[in-house]
């Protein structure tokens, strides 16, 4: 059974469109389970119906046009109820309806199981027996495995499908994907498809620019794989016996053969660059391999594979490393780097698209720092087909459009004329104090990591100061770890930007999410491993150097905070602090005239909570970072797109967690910022005035809607607002009740900026 299961989820997964990957799922259950009638029903929301999409058994004319209402006959059965229906006697059973369009005779054996993803039924999966009889467990047990594997390669089918007949169509068709909510925004403009190098299977289609050019580098990287394969087997001769040498000989026959190499150029012919054109290649001969019984030739398919691999990196070393952007520019991939970002020029960067992720990942986070629409965890975004296609990315909703009909393009474009008239609207306070109504002061800083020529843009005026510096973003972007006097200067830079307004250095906070290339960490669950602190801690080398050019970057000008991330125990803060006075000697000892400037940690982890009097003797402030803390306090890894919709920044737990911080904090005389997601979500900071917050820290695009929210409700109504939240058990009633607030005071403008 297992074997079965395997081969069929592999036909599926290699299903060209959604109605393939169905007639592959009915035709192979038919005969491996031994029935008489197999139907796949699909869910159409829409229609709130069941629709058959395949079958075999019933007649074929009747798929698409037989259709069950919500809760109708034994298919409406399973899915109201999700789960399971077994019956020996269908027809006796009260549910049961007869269906003449199928040609149905009187089958007795009924067997349904759900199709489900991400909690939502997808459709059924049916087998029908003539004879009377109960289907049993192992029977029933192997569907259900079965439909569960299903669920998302018949999503990836059909969102790969409608990809397809968009590429196909003379008409106007348009597809809609769904994503999470990354950065706030509208992005109108064209795909352009990024992916690490040597991933055979993330290489998009793309038009051969000159068909010739193609041909002829791919058949250079297939003669320099037949010389390295070569040379591997002359090198390692003394030491292998000659079956295991064998493998490479075969290999370099396999390449000398018109199997994959003449197969690759009849595509590179057909049009597609010669990365794409081996990516399908080496697609279609591994599901060959992988179908077969010999469990040996099925291995040979990782031989394949490998092969692909080789051709593709020499091809790629021999491309140019960038192409030229399009003037608006939408960056698709499975998982976009910092890196990547960088890469697109200055202006020419809209939107962002990734198939992993959420609103509090890294690049969503870089993406709200510079004012760019993202839409992240997009399931099944099917990225291959995808370059050079214009696409709409809401960024408040979570949705993407690929060839958007010209009703949806004026749709959005009206949002955008929307946005423009509330940023103008925006600029007319730019130059008034965070204030509220009853005259408490909320200073509004700023979250930055960029380099100096973007801090000279004039937004960033606006703020109070840098209450977030991320120090790791010019490590993340560079080939090695940056020398003192290197960061030295970026750090002055900033320092003499904003002076004599604060800022906030953070030390370098890498793990997790953010990995530097030149510095890996293999861990089977990051987030809760070897990251911030944890990794300066064990590398003093690293450590003192970023102190000491912070500390000297700070010199005549005495604007500098230093903040510590990840902060889980007493003991790493002590460990810390002797870092700082460490490094405040050294510099001393060497001339140089330095002060001790203020130092706080990120309250981020919820061991931190439980220790916030032992930990205020030791700093000057605090600084909570939600995104985090959310994360931790929640269970939900905040990138995983099956979990993403529990992470909610106005849940209870968290709100009660930031409302301890806050008043021990001030209790003993020592100030709270938020620098996290909610300091820039304008129903969140509502909620975190009423707590007591003393500031915030937000990307500079977000910064003129916050200090709005701040100017127009007083403190005082805030508390109460809050008193009424925190009776609330469910984060999207709390949402719904702050969102309520912002449209009865006149700012529902800022609503959907928050979702």
């Amino acid at each position: 059974m297992l074997d079965i299961l395997r081969r069929i989820i592999q036909e599926v997964n290699s299903a060209n469109d959604l109605q393939h990957a169905l007639d592959i799922i009915v035709e192979r259950v038919r005969v491996n389970v031994g029935v008489d009638v197999a139907s796949v029903y699909l869910t159409d929301p829409e229609n709130n119906q069941h629709v058959l999409m395949a079958t075999q058994g019933f007649r074929k004319d009747a798929i698409g046009k037989v259709r069950l209402n919500q809760g109708e006959g034994l298919v409406g059965m399973v899915v109201t109820r999700e789960e399971p229906v077994n019956l020996d006697d269908a027809p006796s059973h009260p549910n049961y309806q007869f269906i003449v369009e199928t040609g149905e005779q009187p089958y007795h054996g009924f067997l349904g199981v759900p199709i489900i993803q991400h909690g939502k039924v997808l459709g059924v999966l049916v087998v029908r027996q003539r004879v009377s009889r109960k289907f049993d467990d192992e029977e029933e047990a192997f569907l259900v495995t079965l439909a569960a594997q299903l669920a998302g390669a018949i999503t990836h089918a059909g969102a790969s499908g409608e990809i397809a007949r968009l590429l196909e169509a003379t008409d106007e068709v348009s597809v809609t994907l769904k994503g999470l909510p990354g950065a706030p925004g509208v992005a109108i403009g064209q795909a352009m498809v990024v992916y690490p190098l040597a991933n055979l299977d993330a290489i998009p289609d793309r038009k051969a620019a000159d068909i010739e050019t193609e041909i002829r580098t791919f058949n250079e990287a297939v003669d320099a794989v037949q010389d390295d394969l070569r040379d591997y087997a002359n090198r390692m001769s003394g030491s292998l016996p000659a079956e295991e040498l064998a493998l490479f000989d075969a290999l370099v026959m396999m390449l000398g053969s018109d199997s994959i190499v003449g197969e690759t150029v009849e595509r590179i012919q057909a049009g597609n660059w010669a990365p794409g054109a081996l990516r399908a290649t080496i697609a279609e001969h591994v599901q060959v391999f992988e179908a077969m019984e010999d469990a040996y030739l099925r291995e040979r398919a990782s031989d394949i594979r490998d092969l692909g691999r080789r051709i593709l990196t020499h091809m790629q070393s021999d491309r140019p490393p960038s192409r030229t952007a399009y003037i608006r520019t939408i960056l698709v991939g499975e998982d976009i780097s910092v890196g990547q970002l960088a890469e697109v020029p200055a202006g020419m960067l809209v939107g962002i698209v990734s198939a992993s992720g959420s609103s509090s990942s890294h690049v969503a986070i870089l993406a709200q720092s510079m004012g760019v629409s993202a839409v992240m965890g997009v399931a099944d975004l099917p990225v291959n087909r995808l370059e050079g296609q214009t696409m709409i990315a809401d960024g408040y909703r979570g949705d993407v459009y690929v060839n958007p009909s010209m009703l949806v393009r004026k749709e959005f474009l009206r949002l955008q004329a929307e946005e423009s008239a509330l940023t103008e609207g925006l600029k007319k306070i730019a130059a008034q104090p965070s204030q509220t109504p009853d005259g408490v002061s909320m200073p509004l800083y700023l979250n930055t990591g960029l380099v100096f020529s973007d801090i000279e843009s004039p937004v960033y005026s606006q703020g109070d100061g840098v209450g977030l510096y991320r120090t790791e973003i010019p490590f993340l972007m560079r080939e090695q770890f940056p020398g003192e006097n290197e960061q030295l200067r970026l750090y002055r830079k900033t320092l003499e930007a904003f002076a004599p307004r604060p800022v906030t250095l953070r030390t370098l906070d890498v793990g997790g999410d953010k990995m530097l290339s030149y510095f890996p960490v293999k861990e089977d669950n990051p987030f809760l491993g070897w990251r911030g602190i944890r990794i300066s801690l064990d590398h003093p080398e690293i450590f003192l150097t970023q102190l000491r050019a912070m500390l000297r970057a700070s010199v005549g000008l005495d604007n500098l905070t230093i903040l510590l991330p990840m902060i889980s125990t007493v003991s790493e803060l002590d460990m810390a602090m002797t870092f700082i006075s460490k490094a405040m000697l050294e510099l001393v000892d060497e001339g140089e005239e330095v002060h001790r400037p203020p130092v706080g940690i990120m309250i981020e982890v919820p061991s931190a909570v439980y220790q916030v009097k032992a930990l205020a003797s030791r700093v000057d402030y605090f600084s909570i970072g939600t995104n985090d803390l959310t994360q931790y306090l929640l269970a939900v890894d905040r990138n995983n797109t099956r979990v993403a919709s529990l992470y909610q920044s106005l849940h209870p737990s968290v709100l009660q967690a930031i409302k301890q911080v806050v008043d021990e904090a001030h209790r003993l005389g020592k100030p709270v910022s938020v620098c996290g997601e909610m300091a820039g979500d304008p129903a969140a900071v509502l909620a975190l005035l009423g707590l007591g917050v003393d500031s915030l820290s937000m990307s500079a695009s977000s910064l003129p809607r916050i200090k709005w929210v701040i100017r127009s409700f007083a403190r005082s109504e805030a508390q109460e607002l809050l008193a009424q939240a925190l009776e609330m058990e469910d984060p999207r009633a709390i949402r719904e009740l702050y969102n309520g607030v912002l449209e009865q005071g006149g700012l529902g403008g800022l609503v959907r900026a928050g979702n």
